[in-house]
C-alpha cells in the first residue's frame, strides 16, 4: 500500500469530519466518531482525524491510480462541504 497525507488548518475539522463520513456512508463502509473516521472504498481507505487545529487526511491506496481517485475524492468533498472556507490548495505528502 502507498499513502499520502494532507492537512487542513481550520477550526471546524470535527464538523467536516463528521460531513464527510455520513456523505460516503451511504455508498460506503464508514465508521467514525467525533475526531476519527474511516471510509472504505473499493480503491483505497481514507482515514480522517480531526483536532483543534484542523483535519488530518489521510489515504491508503494499492497503486497511484488508486491514491490519487481517492485524494481526489476527498478534496473535492471537502471543498464543498467548506464553501464558506478559503480552503487554498491541498499539500498531500507522500508517507514512506
Amino acid at each position: 500500500m502507498i499513502e499520502s497525507t494532507a492537512y487542513l488548518s481550520t477550526e471546524h475539522g470535527a464538523k467536516y469530519l463528521v460531513q464527510l463520513c455520513k456523505h460516503f456512508a451511504h455508498k460506503v463502509d464508514v465508521t467514525y466518531s467525533d475526531n476519527h473516521g474511516e471510509c472504505r472504498f473499493d480503491r483505497g481507505v481514507a482515514t480522517l482525524d480531526a483536532d483543534a487545529e484542523g483535519l488530518r487526511m489521510t489515504v491508503k491506496a494499492a497503486d497511484e491510480e488508486g491514491l490519487g481517485w481517492g485524494q481526489s475524492v476527498i478534496e473535492s468533498h471537502l471543498v464543498r462541504f467548506a464553501f464558506r472556507e478559503e480552503l487554498g490548495a491541498f499539500d498531500w505528502q507522500r508517507q514512506i
